[in-house]
């Protein structure tokens, strides 16, 4: 769907912008330190980045792809709980797709690194 694409390509250019202004900052600079940290946080908990991926250039370089990875739709079908990626969507819709204990019946739902092992 054209419209999940925009909204995550939107996603990705708001993080995006933050990394750019961040990285505009000196390096010491306190704000950085704290709010880049924070950021690269987010991103590697979410697992838009491998752990040892720790500067604020990385988070430049992610793409709409990557993203796209870390959806549940994708994941339920990549972990072949699902024939195709609409099948994927279908399940998840229907609510037979669990994350953990909670039921999600969203499809566009980024998938965290830790939760990856209990989809259901």
């Amino acid at each position: 769907n054209k419209r999940e694409v925009w909204r995550m390509a939107f996603a990705l250019a708001k993080i995006r912008t933050a990394a750019r202004h961040l990285l505009t900052l000196e390096e010491k600079d306190e704000q950085r330190l704290f709010q880049g940290g924070a950021l690269l946080r987010r991103m590697v908990r979410t697992g838009l980045l491998s752990a040892n991926e720790d500067k604020l250039d990385y988070v430049l370089g992610l793409t709409t792809a990557k993203i796209m990875e870390r959806r549940l739709q994708t994941k339920v079908f990549k972990l072949g709980l699902a024939k195709s990626i609409h099948h994927a969507r279908v399940l998840i819709r229907q609510r037979h797709i669990r994350v953990g204990k909670q039921i999600v019946n969203i499809p566009s739902f980024l998938v965290r690194v830790d939760s990856e092992k209990h989809i259901d």
